[in-house]
């Protein structure tokens, strides 16, 4: 898949754990570690606005797109 999730490098910067950032976003532990993988199939708005806020950081640094070569 073209998308790429950086979600487990910007939480290593900002020195967050996944069961802290699950609380605080309201996911189960399960479904962040399935953001972070990069197995998700979507992700909703609120869901990513949540994440931005409590990461200090833009919807660019968690997703990037990579064209297939």
């Amino acid at each position: 898949m073209p998308i790429v999730v950086n979600l487990d490098v910007i939480m290593a910067k900002r020195k967050i754990s996944s069961n802290e950032l699950a609380a605080i976003v309201s996911l189960t532990p399960a479904n962040l570690s399935i953001l972070k993988t990069g197995k998700a199939r979507a992700i909703r708005f609120s869901t990513l606005a949540e994440l931005c806020a409590a990461l200090d950081c833009q919807p660019g640094d968690i997703l990037e797109f990579k064209k297939p070569s």
